[in-house]
């Protein structure tokens, strides 16, 4: 399988991830879909020309939550990630909803306000964030993960953007909750320090390029 990504992209996180827990390894092909001519070539295969993107055997699939949907229907031993109970699948559905609607969305406006400068900072923005790391809060606090009493994608799908929010300093202390729950779904992943690593180390590097292309 062919998994057209960047580490950087918290969708990408996303489906690492989720492979990782499958146990199953991809073709890794780096992508910067923002060079004009990496997006051209790209736009062949996916006409959103967006990353994550995987290619299995033939069979192109976008967007992060439809990937890690199929590979656990394909590949899963069971459906723990994603359950089939319509009551807990419903939770877990949500969930996703609201990383996609609003704690994505508004953790990538914060993070171009702070990195990319393509937008002022303002009240609205800063309060958007808050709200979503509110429900957020209250979410994993209620449950023993953010959906079920275990792990599944929402975990690992929300997850990947409070790690952007870390590192970009973003103060989490207001939320014990989110921080406690970091550490827990972290701990379901052995080797997650070294994955984190190659994390912080890349995105530092992007958003120093970003910088000094200034």
């Amino acid at each position: 399988m062919d998994l057209y990504y960047s580490i950087v992209s918290p969708p990408c996180q996303t489906v690492l991830l989720v492979a990782k827990k499958l146990g199953i390894t991809f073709n890794l092909k780096e992508t910067n879909p923002h060079l004009p001519e990496v997006r051209e070539n790209l736009k062949k295969i996916n006409p959103q020309h967006t990353i994550p993107t995987l290619v299995d055997d033939g069979h192109v699939i976008y967007e992060s939550y439809a990937i890690v949907i199929y590979l656990i229907e394909k590949y899963g031993k069971d459906d723990s990630l994603y359950p089939k109970d319509p009551k807990v699948r419903s939770v877990v559905n949500q969930r996703l909803f609201f990383d996609n609607g609003l704690l994505f969305r508004s953790t990538i406006q914060h993070v171009e306000c702070l990195v990319r400068k393509t937008r002022q900072m303002t009240d609205e923005i800063a309060a958007k964030l808050k709200k979503a790391l509110g429900l957020l809060e209250s979410y994993v606090t209620e449950r023993p993960f953010a959906a079920a009493d275990h792990l599944t994608i929402a975990d690992i799908c929300l997850l990947s953007n409070v790690n952007t929010l870390g590192m970009m300093q973003y103060d989490l202390e207001p939320y014990p909750g989110i921080k406690a729950w970091v550490a827990k779904v972290t701990g379901e992943f052995p080797d997650y320090a070294e994955f984190h690593k190659e994390l912080v180390d890349t995105t530092m590097q992007y958003v120093a390029s970003l910088q000094q292309s200034k």
